[in-house]
């Protein structure tokens, strides 16, 4: 920087002293006009320099960059460091960018890029192809007004996306995608939608399979016991041996007749074709069912009781919510001992109506809540068979809770008790 202010102040040094000799030599008139002369030339080189800048920098290249002479060269050759080092880093990113769009287009997955308004800001080929999206016209477009599917808008407008999204896209009937949401960078979203078609197929003959497994036994059971009651009820079987391998008999096949009513529930209810029929329901009226077949099932060894609060009637089904609410309690007489309180209840909390069943039974431990409601999954295998539970019952509950968007609570402490409560959304209720 010093050098630089040292050659541009040269020339005008060297012209005040000539100036000084003329005023010396003849007058200061001369001195004047000389300095004038020398000032005029130099804004004269540096407004010519200005206009090459001005020209060079609508079409900034390395190759060409002006050429000047004095203080100008070096600053031409500074742009000249800084354009080409631009233009470096600029190759480099544009590289890496391209590498980048070379990855994602390789990925299975769809991946869309959407800012702060929904908008799309880059797509890549998967995603382009899940849900027909134009490179030349939809880029900056709402994605709202090309994928206009309710549950889509619904589950974009969320705040909680740890659950991906099930959806067909609106001309792939054919097709299920596994859509999911993932904030990043402050107020940008990343959408990454999966083909999971086969996936589908495959959990839709797993459910074919249960089911038609479970028609072609329900039969020869239903044959077999009919047997077995008319062989137990016969006056001349004389041998109690006889009768108590009968009886057994009888509470093997009903046991099995249970399991393959489970199958069936459970396969119609994740059955996605099997859409939820709903109605206006007495909670009133289904809980003293509910409770009345309680009491029954207990044979008086437990203390029921009933407690009903709040807004009493919702949107459900009513052969689904009866299911749920009595495996629940069903659970709660099997492993509570007798003499035990078991305490059914309808009430509101913040809003949400809450069907609970509270037990003085033998709790659970807090390392197997987590998985209860898988589909057989047992705490103790013996026991369970001995109250004649299906190890169903729970995954059946689930399922429902999930239909009418429920939410399925278990607090239980080993040797306390436990209570199981089904929280509704605030919106099926009906006034």
């Amino acid at each position: 920087m010093p050098d630089f202010w040292f050659r541009l102040i040269l020339p005008v040094a060297f012209s005040s002293l000539f100036a000084l000799m003329l005023w010396g030599l003849l007058s200061a008139v001369y001195a004047l006009w000389f300095m004038l002369l020398v000032l005029l030339i130099l804004m004269g080189r540096h407004a010519r320099q200005l206009h090459k800048l001005g020209l060079w920098l609508n079409d900034a290249r390395p190759e060409t960059i002006p050429e000047a002479g004095g203080i100008w060269d070096d600053v031409f050759s500074q742009l000249y460091r800084m354009v080409k080092k631009h233009i470096q880093t600029k190759q480099k990113l544009a590289a890496e960018l391209q590498h980048m769009e070379q990855a994602t287009a390789a990925l299975p997955e769809g991946v869309i890029i959407l800012n702060d308004a929904n908008r799309i800001e880059w797509f890549n080929p998967i995603a382009q192809q899940h849900f027909f999206l134009d490179t030349n016209q939809d880029v900056m477009q709402d994605i709202t007004y090309l994928v206009r599917q309710p549950e889509f808008i619904a589950y974009l407008h969320e705040s909680d996306f740890s659950k991906p999204l099930m959806m067909r896209p609106a001309r792939h009937d054919d097709m299920v995608l596994s859509i999911k949401l993932i904030p990043y960078g402050g107020d940008k979203r990343l959408l990454i939608s999966r083909d999971i078609t086969q996936f589908e197929r495959i959990e839709s003959m797993r459910r074919d399979f249960v089911a038609n497994v479970s028609h072609e036994l329900r039969s020869p059971l239903t044959v077999v016991n009919g047997f077995v009651e008319n062989l137990r009820d016969m006056p001349d079987l004389g041998h109690d041996s006889a009768r108590h391998i009968l009886k057994l008999m009888a509470e093997q096949t009903r046991r099995m007749e249970n399991l393959v009513a489970d199958l069936l529930t459970l396969s119609r209810l994740e059955n996605n074709q099997n859409p939820l029929l709903e109605e206006v329901v007495d909670i009133v009226e289904l809980l003293d069912q509910v409770f009345r077949g309680g009491q029954l099932l207990s044979g008086g060894k437990h203390d029921l009781r009933l407690e009903v609060t709040g807004a009493t009637k919702i949107s459900g089904n009513l052969g689904e919510l009866r299911s749920a609410f009595e495996n629940l309690l069903g659970n709660a007489i099997r492993y509570t001992p007798e003499g035990g309180t078991i305490l059914l209840r309808w009430f509101e909390r913040g809003g949400q109506p809450v069907f609970s069943v509270e037990d003085s039974g033998i709790g659970i431990p807090a390392q197997h809540i987590p998985r209860l409601t898988e589909r057989f999954y047992r705490i103790d295998s013996s026991r369970s068979r001995e109250t004649g539970g299906t190890g169903l019952g729970l995954a059946i509950v689930k399922h429902i809770a999930m239909r009418h968007q429920a939410k399925l609570e278990i607090f239980s402490e080993e040797g306390k008790g436990s209570i199981f409560s089904l929280v509704f959304p605030a919106r099926r209720q009906v006034a």
